[in-house]
């Protein structure tokens, strides 16, 4: 009786985990949580076809919504047979399960995570009337006119919970000081405010930026990476400014990931191809012309740095009072 209980348990979990093969034969649906046209799709279908020799035909599925939950819940539930793989971002591993009340997915317990991709970093920037008229040219000024101004500053964001948002309210909690937080419908809505003068700075995206601080409409005071971006090595960072702000890190990542229980030399076998591709000469340039630094990762390499940005934006998160319901 014993016996037969044991083969049938084991007939049982053979029949849970007994998914198909990965084949070369079977084409590989990427999701993007995005729509088209992104920084995260423009990547994404770069190295859908620099992968193709290794891993056959890869084919971009782009399903936006719900702040990329949707794509990123689509893949969760997929079988895990290394057919199905998702662009994940900062916002679908990092910030949206606790800016949502509700996630139909576990960051990590619902992944395989399998390499890193890209990093943009985030640029603090003035309207350069408005930082020339407060005599502010650097970081330690803005804190200090912030301190001696409390609530006299206000910074635009792309809405409430965005990127530009969190990264406002962790300077602010460093720092030491208060400025006011004016949400937008969107990154673009927030920049054209800025440069009309009606905010006085942002977290913006360094490529969003970048064309304005060019022109001269928008000071960069800083990045807020640990390092300088190389597209603008002359700008420094916000850790450079020291006092409390030493530790300050905030960037957009994305990377990719499988369903759990991906088997590992299916795991292994994509992290190579898209290591490879990410470290080839013309990936990198095209990268750096979207302001991006190439991040490859082993998938454990990956796995600690998600649960760390995880853990970072929980305080963040919760510190804003930002809730999507």
């Amino acid at each position: 009786m014993q016996r037969r209980t044991a083969l049938r348990a084991l007939a049982g979990a053979a029949t849970i985990t007994a998914w198909p093969a990965f084949s070369q034969q079977r084409p590989i649906r990427f999701i993007v949580p995005y729509a088209p046209g992104g920084p995260l799709d423009t990547v994404a279908r770069l190295l859908a076809e620099k992968v193709k020799d290794s891993l056959g035909v890869v084919i971009i599925e782009n399903k936006p919504g719900a702040g990329g939950n949707l794509g990123a819940d689509m893949a969760a539930k997929s079988a895990p047979d290394g057919h199905t793989i998702v662009m994940g971002a900062v916002a679908t591993h990092a910030i949206n399960p606790w800016l949502f009340s509700k996630l139909p997915y576990d960051p990590i317990r619902d992944f395989t995570p399998i390499t890193g991709v890209a990093q943009v970093p985030n640029v603090l920037v003035m309207n350069t009337e408005t930082a020339t008229r407060l005599n502010i040219g650097k970081v330690a000024d803005l804190v200090d006119y912030a301190k001696k101004n409390p609530g006299k500053l206000n910074y635009g964001s792309g809405g409430n919970g965005s990127a530009g948002h969190l990264a406002g309210e962790m300077f602010k909690a460093q720092a030491g000081v208060f400025m006011v937080h004016i949400p937008y419908a969107g990154g673009n809505p927030a920049q054209l405010a800025l440069l009309s003068g009606q905010v006085d700075l942002t977290f913006d995206n360094l490529a969003s930026a970048s064309g304005n601080i060019k022109a001269g409409k928008l000071k960069a005071l800083a990045v807020t990476t640990t390092k300088r971006s190389s597209a603008m090595p002359e700008v420094p960072t916000v850790a450079e400014t020291g006092r409390t702000l030493s530790g300050f890190n905030v960037d957009t990542w994305f990377g990719i990931f499988g369903p759990a229980r991906l088997p590992a030399d299916v795991t292994q076998r994509l992290n190579k191809a898209f290591v490879d591709a990410l470290n080839q000469p013309d990936v990198k340039a095209r990268l750096a012309g979207l302001f991006a630094e190439p991040m490859p990762t082993t998938p454990d390499q990956f796995a600690v740095f998600v649960k760390r940005e995880l853990a970072k934006y929980e305080g963040v998160v919760k510190a804003s009072g930002a809730k999507v319901d």
